[in-house]
């Protein structure tokens, strides 16, 4: 009994990073879904599809060390393809046009549509990972911006079945909170299981030392590719949220704008750990959101605060300029977010050993 209650224990250790933030997000949900109104529970539930969208970056990002800025294009692979799918089967013939006959005359049930959606991101990843996972440091990372281009490039101006530049609206809008909520937790569990699995350790080992990593049989081209197709999987389920909480879509969404500000949210909150990538979400959404309020105007007292349009960007800046010169590794610093009990129980311990290694008023060596 005494080992099993230790193994369980020791279990529990071991998940309470992705478990604590579990319930920590749990709790949020339930209060602002039960208190908080409408405008408050959009903005979660857009933060929660953020969390999703960041913790696809730190699958690959974190544990390779490579910086991607071309993961936003698996979320518009995955929109899109769920859009043809569920998307207004009266509009389909006439603004999407070169789309198969099938999908123009037919709407697919909304979970197997996410599915596909999600399978055609990490077949997109795939494809993608075999050439650019060949590439190393700043050659990676600008190869994967190409993507990017490449993509947007290629849905702007594929008219008969993007609809180009044009929004695709009527889209069925399904996700709430706890959808938001649910989809975020898996990702994070995902993303956990991977960290602390064989590949992701391997992976980890070839981030802190290419050479070496190299030198004792690891493939990094492989190790890489299988965090990019995940990342790319996560990636198409963020997609696909997005597209069925705002109901519309356009490849403007998918770009510059959202790349850079899912990367800083990545970085503000620690690239090396899950914790991280949640904290990033939660600290960068909250300066967001307070500075839209405050620039729509509040009152205060007796007169109406209102500041000028684009502060929220320059705070944004200065938020991320100070963690980068005072944190370089993020708000956590890349640590996980560790089990309570564990340093008091650390600490008596240490004290125990200390105890000891004085016999007789003199340390033991």
């Amino acid at each position: 009994m005494a080992n099993l209650a230790a193994t369980l224990r020791a279990a529990f250790v071991l998940a309470w990073p992705v478990l604590g933030l579990l319930l920590m997000m749990a709790a949020g949900v339930l209060i602002v879904s039960s208190f908080g109104s409408i405008s408050l529970q959009r903005t979660l539930t857009e933060g929660l599809i953020k969390i999703v969208t960041v913790v696809g970056l730190y699958i690959f990002i974190g544990n390779s060390g490579v910086i991607s800025f071309g993961q936003t294009a698996f979320m518009a692979v995955a929109a899109y393809a769920s859009a043809w799918q569920t998307c207004c089967p009266g509009l389909k013939p006439i603004t999407m046009h070169g789309l198969p006959e099938f999908l123009i005359r037919n709407s697919i049930p909304i979970i197997p549509a996410g599915l596909i959606s999600i399978l055609l991101s990490a077949l997109v990843a795939l494809i993608v990972g075999l050439v650019v996972m060949r590439l190393s440091g700043l050659a990676a990372s600008i190869a994967t911006l190409a993507v990017l281009f490449i993509l947007n490039a290629a849905y702007s101006n594929w008219d008969s079945v993007t609809m180009g530049v044009s929004s695709i609206v009527g889209l069925p809008t399904y996700v709430t909170p706890w959808i938001a909520y649910s989809m975020a937790a898996g990702a994070m569990i995902v993303a956990y299981l991977f960290q602390i699995s064989r590949f992701g350790l391997m992976l980890r080992a070839t981030r802190e030392d290419e050479v070496a990593a190299r030198s004792v049989g690891l493939s990094v081209f492989w190790l890489r590719l299988i965090a990019f197709v995940l990342s790319g999987i996560v990636m198409g389920l963020a997609g696909v949220l997005h597209a069925h909480f705002l109901g519309t879509i356009s490849i403007d969404t998918f770009f510059l704008n959202l790349t850079f500000i899912t990367l800083a949210m990545l970085v503000v909150g620690g690239t090396r750990s899950l914790f991280g990538a949640v904290a990033g979400v939660f600290v960068v959404m909250t300066v967001i959101d307070v500075f839209r309020r405050v620039e729509s105007g509040v009152d205060l007292w007796s007169f109406k605060l209102a500041l000028p349009a684009g502060t929220q960007e320059v705070i944004l800046a200065m938020v991320l300029l100070g963690v980068l010169i005072f944190r370089p590794n993020g708000l956590t610093g890349g640590r996980e977010l560790t089990w309570p009990f564990t340093r008091s129980v650390t600490r008596s311990v240490d004290s125990m050993e200390k105890k000891r290694g004085h016999v007789g008023g003199k340390p033991a060596r």
